[in-house]
């Protein structure tokens, strides 16, 4: 459904007939607040672009995007920048933090977010109602870029991919015309972006169903080094046999020894076992029991929890920082294996690197969409900061890392691509799915508008 008025203009607005209609800002390098408004989470990649454009309403991202097309400039797009990949240099950038506009409707158990929502947000406004938003573990997340690229929430074997849940989506395509599509209007386009919609044009909101969560039984259990072999193992095992409505992970840190870090963790090797549970916690507790029986917890906070603390299960760093990262999805995965990756990025590794493995499963493997590899049982997910660390030796690393389970690899996960990996996104699709994302492309971004 097109829902933009007006027609382009024939001649190419100036720079200056461009700020009058924007209701945001418009900034150019020189303008005092423009490094403020490029910058976001990622500190390791940031755009540099010849216009920024903070859009505060659909209309400005219209302008913005005609703007663009008629000056030949290429387009990129931010919310929050935590998954930044590609960073570019000149163009045109849209930051959408201003589209911060939440409306829930809990009769009909749906939310409509504005492109510079955060998922923190949705959490806050769908809880007095019994209702929670289909989350990831940070709250500082955008929704538009975390449903865009499927979205792995905390519940995730429960209900699925962010984006099983959206009803409709607005956005502005590289023609510059405001359109809302639906699974009845625009159904290509639609089912393009549930999972692959990155590139296809510049969304300004989402329409999404809530479930019918208050609470859950969560928290982590924590190990130390010397059971990290034998977490690794009952870990997995553990896996074989679980209820859909348990969804976990388990994270390797290797703390550095830093003044920086907090003293419980300075120097550290350690396990973190995360749980998200909406049995009763009496059965979250003999479900995790394996779990315990392994031996001594550095800590254990293992609890009953409204929803709205449900971040606090995975206690995302909250300040921006520089990162790169890889991820595989996989088919299955043995002891053996995950040990070695242990070896390679534990104390003893030349840099930093943070490893989580995801059980996936459940509702995971079912849905439409353009989510890839539904199948894939686990997520194996890296990430190295970069301060002080070599860019080329962090991804040497993680592809050492990742050559371990390569029996088992199926793809990556767009969501856990960090930095600028190029042709090597291709593989986070099947073979059908990338060929309807390409036609979906040349029918609505012929020229690559939004190639950045």
């Amino acid at each position: 459904m097109n829902l933009t008025n007006d027609t382009a203009p024939a001649a190419s607005p100036t720079l200056a007939e461009l700020a009058a209609r924007i209701t945001g800002v418009v900034l150019t390098p020189e303008d005092d607040g423009y490094d403020e408004e490029r910058s976001g989470y990622q500190a390791g990649y940031s755009h540099r672009p010849s216009v920024i454009v903070g859009a505060a309403s659909a209309a400005d991202v219209v302008a913005a995007v005609r703007y663009a097309r008629s000056h030949g400039l290429l387009v990129s797009v931010q919310s929050t920048g935590h998954g930044l990949a590609a960073a570019t240099d000149g163009g045109l950038l849209i930051s959408t933090r201003r589209m911060d506009e939440v409306r829930v409707d809990a009769e009909a158990r749906t939310a409509w977010a504005g492109a510079g929502v955060l998922c923190g947000q949705v959490v806050e406004e769908a809880a007095p109602y019994g209702l929670a938003p289909v989350n990831g573990s940070s709250p500082g997340v955008g929704v538009v870029g975390f449903t865009l690229g499927g979205g792995l929430g905390i519940l995730g074997r429960e209900f699925g991919y962010a984006s099983d849940h959206v009803r409709a989506v607005e956005l502005v395509t590289a023609d510059g015309e405001l359109r809302r599509v639906s699974g009845a209007c625009e159904p290509e386009l639609f089912r393009a972006l549930l999972g692959g919609g990155h590139g296809l044009g510049v969304v300004t909101g989402l329409k999404f169903g809530l479930v019918p969560v208050e609470r859950v039984y969560g928290g982590q259990l924590v190990f130390g080094a010397d059971l990290v072999d034998e977490v690794l193992a009952v870990y997995l095992a553990w896996t074989e046999d679980l209820p859909d409505a348990l969804t976990s992970s388990v994270g390797l840190i290797a703390y550095p020894d830093v003044p920086a870090m907090p003293p419980h963790l300075r120097g550290r090797y350690l396990a973190h076992i995360r749980i998200a549970y909406t049995g009763t916690a009496g059965d979250g507790e003999r479900l995790v029991a394996p779990l315990r029986a392994v031996g001594p917890r550095v800590a254990d906070t293992l609890r009953d929890m409204p929803y709205a603390e449900s971040h606090t299960i995975h206690q995302d760093p909250t300040t921006p920082h520089a990162y790169d990262g890889d991820s595989v999805l996989l088919s299955g995965l043995d002891a053996d294996a995950l040990r070695a990756v242990a070896a390679l990025t534990g104390p003893d590794a030349p840099l930093m690197t943070v490893v989580q493995l995801n059980h996936l499963g459940g509702a995971l493997a079912q849905g439409g969409g353009s989510v890839g590899h539904r199948d894939a049982r686990y997520l194996l997910r890296l990430l190295s900061p970069l301060d002080g660390t070599d860019v080329a030796a962090a991804r040497a690393l993680h592809a050492e890392v990742r050559g371990v389970p390569a029996p088992w690899a199926v793809g990556r996960s767009v969501n856990f691509l960090f930095g600028d990996h190029g042709d090597k996104a291709a593989d986070a699709y099947e073979e059908p799915v990338r060929r309807r994302l390409a036609e979906a492309k040349a029918t609505y971004d012929p020229e690559n508008l939004f190639r950045a």
